[in-house]
Order: C-alpha cells, then structure tokens, then sequence
C-alpha cells in the first residue's frame, strides 16, 4: 500500500477509466448535435421568437403571409453594419450569419406601406411600431415600403427590438430555410 492508503496502480486506473468515460460522454454528446444539427434543429437564444429548441420543416410551396420561417439573411451592407451592432449572430448562412426565425408578413405582389408602423395591402400589422433608436440610443434606418417583388418576402416579429424587414426591407425567398417549428420553447 501506498501512503494515500491505495494499491499501487489504482489511481492510475482510475484516472484512465475517468478520461474514458468523459471521452465517450463528449464522443456522444458531438454526435447528438451532429446529428441534430442534420436534422434540422436548432437553438434560438433571442428574443425575437421563444427560447429553446426549433425544427426546420422543409417546405416544397411557395412560402405564404402568416408562416413562421428560417431564413438566411443576405449578405449585404446593412446585415454587416448589424451583426456589428449586435443585432445578428454568427452562423453557416452565406456572409457567416445565424439564421432569422420570422414571420412572413407579405409575398410577391403585395403592398408594404412603413410610416410609424406598417401596414400591408391597408392593413396595421399588429406590434409592427418603427423604432428611431436601437435600446444604445443609435439611429435606425427604416425600411420605406412599396411592393414586394417576385422572389423576396417581407419578415416580421412581435419583439419590439426585433431586427426584420421595418429596417432591412424585404429578402429573397431563395435564403428561406423552412418553417420554422417550436420543438421545447420557452417565452419569457
């Protein structure tokens, strides 16, 4: 016995089967997001949309007024001057940003009119105020309206602070991702 009171080569056991079995437990945990991932779920951490975990649905129509999606914003000045700002996370979308879970307030065709609100075909969208400064006191550029030309939609949240089409105008229906589906969420 060694003077800790163990058998000589215990703690070295010891500490091999501890390095094991946290080997494995990480080996399974990359894979569940691996796995996950490819399964189209995803964790929303803003507040835009509840917290937690969503499913991307693939979608095989056209993408209609009223559906919850992902999208991958495009990559363009304002989507960088955003995520600068914080308003947008990084992920795999083409310019390195995360995917937008929005609601698709208006498709080709229809009329977006932004005053302090916006209204589409005449009709407030509810919790759509426009906002003058961002919650850092810095100015905000707002989207000007006018009809939604084929192969974009217009992307709305209830989220006061939500970064969507009031300030960055409609986006090309060729970056939605899916529906998007709450699986476990949770809204604060």
């Amino acid at each position: 016995m060694t003077a800790a009171g163990m058998e000589p080569g215990t703690m070295h056991r010891q500490r091999r089967f501890a390095f094991c079995a946290l080997s494995l437990a990480c080996g399974l945990l990359i894979l569940l997001l691996v796995a996950g991932y490819i399964g189209g779920l995803r964790i929303n951490t803003t507040p835009s949309e509840p917290l937690g975990l969503w499913r991307i649905a693939q979608i095989t129509r056209s993408i209609r007024p009223g559906e919850m999606v992902f999208v991958c914003p495009p990559d363009n000045a304002a989507m960088r001057e955003a995520r600068r700002r914080g308003y947008l996370r990084s992920g795999l979308c083409p310019g390195r940003f995360g995917p937008l879970i929005k609601m698709v307030v208006a498709v080709a065709g229809q009329r977006v009119d932004v005053t302090d609100r916006v209204a589409i075909d005449g009709v407030p969208v509810l919790r759509s105020r426009i906002m003058e400064k961002d919650a850092k006191g810095r100015s905000l550029r707002h989207d000007r309206g006018g009809v939604v030309r084929a192969g974009e939609v217009y992307l709305h949240s209830d989220f006061i602070g939500s970064w969507d089409s009031r300030y960055f105008g409609p986006v090309p229906d060729s970056g939605v991702l899916g529906l998007a589906q709450e699986v476990l969420t949770y809204a604060p």
